[in-house]
């Protein structure tokens, strides 16, 4: 990221809003501005997740303010900010909620104008109005509440008096108006009692939210006198929202609806590969689960031996009847051979192909144009053989199959059993992640009892997980497992584990399906 300094024209800086906490809410401009950064400043609220949409050359720098606690001064941040895009480069500038809401970011763009770096300002979603509407308060409603007012709860500490005057802010509330403090949990007590020492009825609906619009989000409703008390027995804190109005006492039933969700305050760990844990991590996030992503299986390319076997086999791939694919894996590698070939799908024309799994046969479609000839019924290698074996006389016929290297030998063996003429070829290889690998949110989680249920996706995401954890095997006990078919379930329970729910349908629908009805049916 070097550049000539004596010729580079200054980088743009862009001041983005990285919204209330949920990454979903960062505007489409702060994606792309995020895109291009070469150096990201962050600060403490912005969610991690969207610290890995820069490029992964990209410079990240921790700017965070905490309470009592600055990585950076402010002082020193804008000095940052002002030396890299003097130097040429692109700088990011990401922010909690939205930069001019209580962010700084005026005093940001000042100083850089004053030194002629060009400055954008991309707005993001504001706490005030996000995280309320995620816990079923409308900070305006028609009947009710016409104006909102957003509060510092945390003044600046160079002030010699107080610039907050609870008189007006009391006739607003009076009136209907809704009030929104900012970082203003330590003084809870004081602005209820500045409130309601200038008239604000202490019956007055109030309501705290922390954590707003993240997984871990949590709300307490009560009258704005016994707010402190209420947030005190729930033990919440900072960072939160404080709001004060009408509107924090409609009845939440048809509002509430983010931590209504069927798997919201559930934590479940999955364990696939981390190529593949997007998809179901996606799925459960959606349905208001905590995940921790913790792969226990890393896949590898197959050696240049079997790489080699894979490439002459897929080259004369017309001399098979059938080629049998287990995994969306094993397609993405017979693409990647087709491709080092020069040739294309059409390459397959004349052999029947099967696919284990509606994902695997999904893949197919979606990277090589072309139709699986069977699917089974279920998405075992014993169903696969036996329908096969059902529709196809197999003996004396050829048969590739293109899987990975520990895949069980039971599909082989029944083809080959039935008189076929079996090729199995390793087209990817899968390894143990080293215990390192067991990520420290996941080592924090286990050790305070925090996590509900474990996913598992085969037999070796158990097996490895265990491999992983070694002596702290013991912290899977009392954890329910959800177990993706029988296979899987009679590896764990050949580690000890218990098996709290099977999947009825072995694949991520199935396994989707099947925590929602063990949640719903009181499984938690």
């Amino acid at each position: 990221m070097t550049r000539n300094n004596l010729t580079a024209r200054p980088g743009t800086v862009y001041l983005v809003g990285a919204g209330p906490g949920d990454p979903k809410l960062l505007t489409i401009a702060g994606l792309e501005a995020l895109r291009r950064a070469e150096v990201l400043v962050f600060d403490a609220l912005a969610n991690p997740v969207l610290l890995d949409l820069a490029p992964p050359r990209a410079l990240r720098i921790d700017a965070g303010k905490r309470a009592k606690q600055h990585t950076l001064t402010q002082d020193q941040t804008q000095q940052l900010l002002a030396e890299h895009a003097l130097a040429g480069r692109t700088v990011v500038r990401l922010k909690g909620g939205d930069p001019y809401v209580f962010g700084r970011g005026s005093e940001e763009a000042i100083y850089l104008h004053e030194r002629g770096v060009p400055v954008v300002v991309i707005p993001g979603i504001t706490a005030a109005i996000a995280a309320p509407a995620y816990a079923g308060i409308p900070v305006t409603h028609r009947q009710i509440a016409t104006t909102c007012t957003l509060v510092t709860g945390h003044e600046d500490p160079t002030k010699d008096e107080g610039q907050v005057e609870f008189g007006p802010l009391a006739q607003l509330a009076k009136r209907g108006g809704t009030l929104c403090f900012y970082m203003g949990m330590s003084r809870l007590n004081a602005i209820a009692a500045g409130l309601m020492g200038e008239g604000l009825s202490g019956d007055t609906p109030a309501a705290v939210i922390q954590w707003g619009t993240r997984d871990k989000q949590r709300c307490v409703r009560g009258s704005l006198s016994r707010l402190h008390d209420k947030a005190t027995a729930g033990g919440l804190g900072a960072p939160a929202i404080i709001i004060v109005g009408q509107v924090a006492g409609i009845d939440d039933a048809a509002l509430n609806w983010f931590m209504r969700r069927p798997l919201f305050g559930r934590t479940i760990v999955v364990t696939r590969t981390r190529q593949q844990a997007s998809e179901l991590r996606e799925r459960l996030e959606a349905l208001g689960a905590h995940v921790i992503e913790t792969p226990t299986i890393a896949l590898e390319q197959p050696t240049s031996e079997q790489w080699a076997g894979v490439l002459d086999a897929v080259r004369n791939v017309r001399d098979y009847a059938w080629l049998i694919l287990t995994s969306i894996n094993g397609v993405e590698g017979l693409r990647r051979a087709l491709a080092e070939l020069k040739v294309d799908a059409r390459a397959l024309a004349g052999v029947k192909i099967a696919a284990i799994g509606e994902a695997t046969a999904a893949a197919m479609r979606e990277q090589l144009g072309i139709k699986a000839d069977l699917v089974p019924t279920a998405f075992v290698a014993e169903s696969l053989a036996g329908e096969l074996l059902a529709q196809h006389d197999l003996k004396g016929q050829r048969v590739l199959m293109l899987r990975a290297d520990i895949a069980r030998p039971a599909l082989v063996e029944l083809l080959t059993k039935a008189g076929a003429m079996v090729e199995d070829r390793t087209i990817y290889r899968t390894v143990v992640p080293p215990p390192e690998g067991v990520s420290d949110e996941l080592m924090e989680a286990m050790t305070n009892r925090r996590v509900d249920w474990i996913t598992f996706t085969s037999s070796s995401t158990a097996k490895n997980l265990v491999e992983m954890l070694g002596p702290r095997k013991n912290w899977l006990t009392g954890v329910k497992t959800a177990s993706i078919g029988p296979i899987t379930s009679a590896t764990l329970r050949e580690l000890g584990l218990d098996v709290t729910m099977e999947a009825e349908r072995h694949d991520m629908d199935g396994l989707v399906a099947g925590l929602l009805k063990a949640v719903e049916g009181g499984g938690n």
